[in-house]
């Protein structure tokens, strides 16, 4: 059984909201994107990929004679490839429609889903809007954020957190939806035994909420709607000044 719930809130500097989410517990779908673009720009990339990516999923819903524009990974399941599939069409939805406008002209959005059937778990991502896994009531996160940090990070062990929380470029995205015809998509994928929380979220959270708050209070708190609410409203204590959303999805085993 799954039950989910997700708010987001314009915060307190921003005029819209360009985040968007879908949470679709028939499909098994959950998503947010974090649009980024002048002119109400952002809003619109971010909802293109939510259409898209909802579109897809339901259109291949076990649909075997699905058509796969960009091919088959062997290392993925059926539901793996159905989310990458869904993440590529909403990176060309995106990206078409930045190219046919000038007010669109450059907008792009970042992505993170999940598509949860039965016991089995698909998670993608791209850009810095985080999945993070609860099990065991230890909260990992489970995606990893295309930014310039991140890279820094990865690839100079010697280079701390604390080194770069202050560099002007520490928050410049690596990979967006829409920046270009094609994208780098990360997916992964794991059983589920029951008992698992999900967190979706986009960077308004996580850059301003710690790892440990976001365990607490999805540890604590029993009901998805209050959990996505006090996530959102201790974001906007801590002073984030993003938009924030949080999307909490609860998996318990059938019997």
């Amino acid at each position: 059984m799954i039950r989910a719930f997700g708010v987001s809130d314009t915060g307190r500097v921003r005029k819209s909201n360009e985040d968007k989410f879908v949470s679709d517990t028939n499909l098994g779908l959950f998503a947010v994107a974090d649009g980024m673009g002048g002119h109400k720009a952002g809003e619109v990339a971010a909802q293109l990929a939510i259409d898209a990516m909802t579109g897809f999923i339901s259109r291949s819903d076990k649909d075997y004679d699905v058509t796969w524009p960009y091919g088959i990974d062997d290392a993925l399941s059926f539901d793996g490839n159905r989310l990458r599939t869904a993440v590529f069409l909403a990176n060309r939805k995106v990206f078409r429609a930045a190219e046919s406008s000038d007010d669109y002209g450059g907008m792009g959005t970042t992505i993170v889903c999940a598509l949860l059937t039965g016991h089995h778990a698909s998670i993608g991502s791209v850009g810095d809007s985080r999945v993070y896994l609860m099990a065991g009531g230890s909260l990992e996160q489970v995606t990893t954020d295309d930014s310039w940090a991140a890279t820094i990070l990865a690839h100079d062990p010697a280079v701390r957190p604390e080194d770069i929380a202050q560099h002007p470029m520490r928050n410049v995205l690596t990979n967006v939806l829409g920046g270009r015809p094609t994208v780098d998509v990360h997916v992964s994928e794991r059983v589920l035994l029951g008992g698992e929380t999900l967190l979706l979220c986009s960077d308004g959270v996580h850059g301003s909420v710690e790892t440990a708050d976001l365990e607490r209070i999805l540890r604590e708190t029993s009901g998805e709607a209050d959990a996505a609410q006090q996530i959102v409203d201790l974001a906007l204590d801590r002073g984030s000044r993003d938009n924030v959303t949080a999307l909490v999805i609860r998996y318990e085993a059938e019997p």
